[in-house]
């Protein structure tokens, strides 16, 4: 299913293959949490910024419109009309996140509804059914993500919970997949590995949880406060432990930076919401360093966001252009900022490929990074 074609130094270039077509490694997975991205894109939109593969939100599909009617309606791929494969979060996540009050017991987490309030449960029976009526191409393992900072002690309880909750998820997932009226009865699990930034437990969890067997494995828990700095160091420290021959994900995560220093440390997926999120305020990543349209300097400037960009929205549109749409808050001003980011993470992907592919990512990595500072401009 997974297959390294190259290798340079860490950084891998792999295939994954699927059901709903070869992903190719490392990739960047667009964020469709509500089954679309968020900037009036559509699946079509999809194919032209060189999307492979989408992440919708399995706690958000529930909530809205309902999983129970997605299956009605043939499946997630049928009703986004988005044929390449789709990873879908557990929910995990905005289960801790979103949820005002919630009570987590061995069973799963009981919580309100952040849109009306409604009393929910979800434990990893309920989301991987959820996920199965979804028929997503890859679901991923319900999970606790622990509070950054946490004790020591809490952490190891977490994590315990977390890999007993794996292991339920494995038993679900191969139930579902075997009845009849299951959507998609190839789809597969990938297991995150949780401890937030004590290495010791992170490397114990890898290992426990590197015996499982599953698709893929995801390093959870980051991004959520520590710094760059001890986010790598988790990264040193955890993908050593975990399968070669399985693809490792590293979750929300990030900028083109942190992509740049993870492919370095051998992951092969990763997710983020910056690019469509900064594209609606306006900022907008090129070769030369984050750009702020709003700004008074492109108020006359006729030129493309980045001159070496291919995208949509660089073929015909001007700096100038996109900020009188902003100025006048036209939604066109958003759709073709998060158009042009998501092309150019979908480029700096397909760039990363080729130059492991090349042996010369560790070049690349250097002249990447050192062009992003030209400007110097942030926000």
């Amino acid at each position: 299913m997974y297959k390294i074609l190259a290798q340079d130094g860490l950084a891998k270039r792999g295939n994954f293959e699927t059901p709903h077509g070869t992903i190719k490694t490392p990739v960047f997975m667009n964020v469709a949490t509500c089954a679309a991205i968020k900037g009036a894109l559509s699946s079509a939109d999809l194919y032209a910024v060189k999307c492979q593969t989408a992440l919708s939100n399995t706690y958000h599909l529930h909530v809205r419109p309902g999983d129970t009617l997605i299956r009605e309606l043939g499946g997630l791929h049928k009703f986004m009309a988005f044929s390449g494969p789709i990873l879908t979060d557990s929910g995990g996540f905005q289960v801790f996140s979103l949820a005002q009050l919630r009570k987590i017991k061995e069973e799963g987490v009981y919580f309100a509804s952040h849109v009306d309030g409604r009393k929910i449960f979800m434990g990893p029976e309920e989301s991987i059914t959820i996920q199965s009526n979804l028929g997503s191409t890859i679901a991923m393992a319900f999970d606790e993500c622990a509070p950054h900072p946490a004790s020591r002690q809490y952490m190891e309880e977490s994590v315990d919970r977390t890999t007993r909750w794996l292991r339920r998820c494995i038993a679900k997932l191969a139930e579902l997949n075997l009845q009849e009226g299951t959507i998609n009865k190839n789809q597969v699990l990938f297991g995150i590995n949780q401890g937030g930034t004590f290495n010791d437990i992170r490397r114990e969890h890898a290992k426990v949880i590197s015996e499982l067997n599953l698709a893929g494995y995801a390093i959870g828990g980051l991004a959520v406060g520590e710094t760059h700095a001890q986010m790598y160091d988790v990264l040193d420290n955890v993908v050593p432990f975990l399968p070669k021959d399985k693809p490792t994900y590293l979750m929300g995560v990030g900028t083109p930076e942190n992509i740049l220093e993870a492919v370095e440390r051998g992951v092969d997926f990763f997710d983020c919401v910056l690019p469509a999120r900064n594209g609606r305020h306006a900022n907008v990543y090129t070769n030369a360093g984050k750009l702020n349209l709003l700004n008074k300097q492109y108020l006359k400037d006729d030129s493309p966001i980045d001159e070496t960009c291919s995208c949509p929205t660089c073929r015909m549109h001007s700096k100038a252009y996109i900020r009188h749409l902003f100025k006048a808050k036209e939604m066109l001003a958003m759709r073709l900022c998060v158009q042009h980011n998501l092309y150019f993470f979908n480029t700096l992907m397909e760039e990363i490929r080729g130059a492991i592919e090349a042996g010369g990512f560790a070049r690349y990595k250097r002249e990447k990074l050192a062009g992003f500072e030209k400007k110097g401009e942030r926000g």
